[in-house]
């Protein structure tokens, strides 16, 4: 069986048998000749929106990167959220969304999927007592983050994968935070694996995508014939950049949870700040599942700022190697305050994240250097 670093250099990406390029060669086209009316050629191509070459060939590299039979990309992660959704719930089925959600997946839901007849409960998945209660008989889905975006919690995938399964539903995951270096839902139980693939999986923040994986080959064949039915893919140089940069996710993922650990040493005491949250830490009540499910902790991290909102907003605007913008995963580190930016969506929601959250997504950069530009921020709260 391949390792991890070597599947996302070779699965799906032979070298071209017609030129022997190394590197699988960009599509760039819209229609392919076919041997007659309804023969299609070796590979099965005839309209870039049904299959292309290189979308192919990211989607192959996904499934073996997640351990699944089945990948899927899309244009977007909301698209992929979107494409999941309307193929696995019909009106007056019930989902179960996680408290912390992340704000586009709950607006797509709250906002467009009620209006289709779509009705959500909202737990704490950490909580598998309260999941066991929220359930109900025409429950068909139960969306998981983990970690959660962007209060860093932690749900036990196996268990909440019982808990859905026996009540009839599916268990899909956001894997999106960790990406499938640090943790593989399907091997826990989970039915569907979702990313935006714009984060981690890309990590250079050039490229919008999104990427479903399954084993479930009733369920892949849905998805498959709404990806195309409603055109919602990516086009090929999305999927070439994306495949550029699932070759380096592994060791990306190293030095983004080497240089996540040392911010957070600068953070847990610091007088500005008033709480931490990182699965890291021996005290987040989500550690030990972290630790057992996850091959690190990640990079993404949030805390608290003791002086409030102005005190957070102040230091967003104080870093310099940190940017102000919003998305995650890419080389360079990210800061951004969640209430105001990503999260504004559940603003006024049972959702709604506190107002004095800073949220880091840490960059692969000279880690010396960005403890220091965050220190002097600090020192603005």
């Amino acid at each position: 069986m391949r390792g991890f670093s070597t599947n996302a250099i070779h699965a799906g990406q032979d070298p071209d048998p017609g030129t022997g390029a190394v590197i699988p060669p960009l599509h760039l086209s819209s229609t392919f000749a076919q041997d007659g009316v309804g023969g299609l050629r070796q590979g099965g191509f005839e309209y870039a929106r049904s299959a292309n070459p290189t979308r192919t060939a990211l989607q192959e590299a996904l499934a073996a990167l997640e351990g699944g039979r089945h990948g899927l990309a899309f244009g977007s992660g909301m698209g992929a959220a979107d494409v999941l959704l309307r193929s696995a719930l019909r009106p007056g089925d019930h989902l179960v969304l996680p408290h912390d959600a992340y704000g586009g997946t709950f607006r797509l839901v709250d906002k467009v999927l009620t209006h289709w007849g779509v009705e959500y409960s909202t737990v704490d998945l950490s909580d598998v007592v309260a999941l066991r209660s929220a359930m109900r008989p025409t429950t068909r889905l139960v969306w998981s983050e983990t970690p959660t975006n962007p209060l860093l919690g932690i749900a036990d995938i196996a268990a909440v994968a019982e808990e859905a399964h026996s009540a009839g539903a599916r268990l899909v995951v956001d894997n999106t935070f960790a990406s499938p270096y640090l943790q593989t839902p399907l091997a826990l139980g989970a039915d569907v694996v979702l990313h935006s693939t714009t984060k981690y999986i890309g990590g250079h923040s050039d490229v919008v995508g999104g990427a479903l994986v399954t084993d479930d080959d009733a369920l892949a064949e849905q998805l498959a014939f709404l990806q195309n039915a409603a055109g919602q893919v990516p086009g090929p140089f999305d999927n070439w950049l994306t495949l550029r940069g699932l070759k380096t996710l592994a060791v990306r993922m190293e030095r983004h949870s080497d240089n996540a650990e040392r911010i957070v040493e600068l953070l847990v005491g610091h007088p500005a700040v008033s709480h931490v949250l990182y699965p890291g830490l021996p005290e987040h009540p989500g550690h030990e599942i972290a630790a057992k499910q996850m091959r690190r902790f990640g990079g993404m991290v949030s805390f608290r700022l003791a002086g409030g909102r102005e005190a957070a907003l102040r230091v967003c605007a104080a870093t310099e190697l940190f940017t102000l913008a919003e998305s995650l995963g890419g080389v360079e580190s990210l800061i951004e305050h969640p209430g105001a930016m990503t999260h504004m969506s559940v603003a006024g929601s049972a959702l709604e994240v506190p107002d004095d959250l800073v949220r880091l997504s840490v960059g692969i950069e000279d880690v010396s250097d960005l403890v220091d530009d965050l220190r002097a921020a600090l020192e603005v709260a």
